[in-house]
């Protein structure tokens, strides 16, 4: 298997990040570039962190928690990207920095007990089922203001954005709309709001290029940085 040179690859998204920024009239510095670590290894992490990233992205508690604690660098900041189950909220808010998958009003409940207990502020997003999917998490866009509310009122979260993963297509085009949809959504939350809801966690591997295009503020990539999963 060839090796994959991740501080190279790192430094050309950035590069690809910002040219395209600027492509569409934005501030390149408005938009973070994530690294989705799920199934590599902590050695894996070491070398990107090596090479000066330190944004990093797990989708299963259990595989994090033992990643987490191999991992050596320090001042790395680690977000859940993946479904959260009320049973592992506890050790979710224990291990991760940021939560960006409340789905339902029970978690919110949860987290905000655990981080209340722990005496945190947790920065949590909201994850948006954008195309109703049946098989898939996150709240459907008509529910939203009722989770923002919900998210609003509990002392020890604070909402940072909505997070989304479109229905899947060949295409990457095919994402865009999907992508408008939840910037518009975030754009309503903010209405008469007086702490902004920012960021827009939407844009993976395949189409986050259409992503920065429609406003996202938090790009998901895992391929893209570490090459094909083991």
């Amino acid at each position: 298997m060839a090796m994959v040179d991740i501080a190279s690859n790192l430094m050309k998204l950035e590069e690809e990040i910002k040219t395209l920024a600027l492509d569409c009239d934005r501030d390149p510095r408005a938009i973070r570039l994530m690294a989705v670590s799920k199934t590599f290894s902590a050695d894996v992490v070491e070398q990107a962190a090596g090479a000066g990233h330190a944004l990093f992205g797990e989708n299963r508690l259990q595989e994090a928690w033992q990643k987490i604690s191999q991992v050596k660098k320090t001042g790395l900041t680690w977000h859940l990207i993946g479904p959260l189950q009320s049973n592992k909220a506890r050790r979710a808010v224990e291990i991760f920095d940021v939560i960006q998958t409340l789905d339902r009003p029970k978690i919110v409940t949860k987290v905000n007990q655990y981080a209340q207990e722990m005496d945190k502020i947790v920065p949590v997003f909201i994850e948006v089922n954008i195309g109703d999917e049946p098989q898939k998490h996150g709240v459907v866009p008509q529910e939203i203001p009722g989770m923002v509310q919900l998210v609003d009122s509990m002392s020890a979260l604070q909402l940072e954005g909505l997070m989304t993963v479109p229905p899947y297509h060949e295409e990457a085009e095919e994402s865009r709309p999907y992508f408008r949809k939840l910037a518009g959504l975030r754009d309503e939350i903010n209405r008469g709001r007086e702490r902004p809801v920012k960021e827009l966690s939407m844009g993976m591997s395949r189409d986050y290029r259409i992503a920065i295009e429609e406003g996202a503020t938090l790009l998901r990539l895992g391929t893209a940085i570490f090459g094909l999963r083991p």
